[in-house]
């Protein structure tokens, strides 16, 4: 009897283009680094050096045949490899790559992206071309990024002006930039997101005494940007309408 041998389907998705950049919020994690590498790129690049014999799509390619000419390409210089990896050699495209990459996901400064090109040797010269470049086509805005920076965290993370203000500056964000884009929260706003925070807390601090409470509520105040007098005020008030005594409160903590 003759047996029949059945090759099974290759598994749903492989060999499929990969799905094109999509542009997206803020990333409130690690952002990505510049070392890494797309699969997308390296299956283009795979692509570009397709045929017999390596390996993509090619008939050949097994055996010593195979062997030989991967030693030879193993010995060769630098530049080679990364040509046969599909990596640009001219450092305008190379930046133009990276400060795609990292703006895929989530908006980044203009520092952000310098820094990046900076880790990854490009020259100033060609660095400065890109960044200058993707500011005219409004891939970079780093007075839209610190807006909604202030827009995103006040709402998310409830932080205040100074501390927003300060996550900007270590972004790289020009001080000019960040006054008017702080601006946009008045002290009203502010001082009400300090109570919205406060009466989520305060029933955790339940069955402390009164001065420790008043720390811990004060304390989550000023990690988030709060100043002392907004803080104590808030927390006075809080404390008061579930019946504490709060004389002497006023004192700074």
């Amino acid at each position: 009897m003759t047996r029949r041998t059945e090759w099974s389907e290759p598994a749903p998705g492989f060999g499929a283009e990969p799905h094109p950049w999509q542009a997206g919020g803020f990333a409130d994690g690690p952002e990505s680094g510049p070392e890494s590498e797309t699969e997308a790129e390296f299956r283009s690049g795979a692509r570009r050096g397709a045929g017999p014999g390596t390996g993509f799509g090619g008939g050949a390619g097994f055996g010593e045949g195979a062997s030989r000419r991967s030693r030879s390409r193993s010995s060769g210089s630098p530049s080679s490899s990364r040509a046969e990896k599909g990596e640009p050699r001219d450092p305008v495209e190379q930046a133009r790559n990276i400060c795609l990459r990292l703006l895929t996901g989530t908006p980044r400064t203009r520092k952000q992206l310098a820094d990046a090109l900076r880790k990854r040797e490009i020259p100033d010269e060609a660095a400065e071309e890109v960044l200058s470049r993707f500011e005219d086509v409004g891939l970079i805005d780093d007075a839209a990024f610190a807006d909604s920076w202030v827009e995103s965290r006040h709402h998310g993370r409830g932080l205040a002006r100074r501390a927003l203000a300060r996550e900007l500056r270590t972004k790289g964000v020009d001080s000019a930039v960040i006054d008017e884009a702080v601006g946009q929260l008045d002290p009203e706003r502010e001082e009400e997101t300090a109570r919205e925070l406060v009466e989520r807390k305060l029933r955790s601090t339940r069955g402390l005494d009164r001065d420790k409470r008043l720390r811990r509520l004060a304390g989550m105040l000023a990690r988030k940007g709060y100043g002392e007098g907004m803080a104590l005020r808030v927390v006075r008030q809080a404390l008061e309408a579930e019946g504490e005594d709060t004389e002497g409160l006023d004192e700074p903590f």
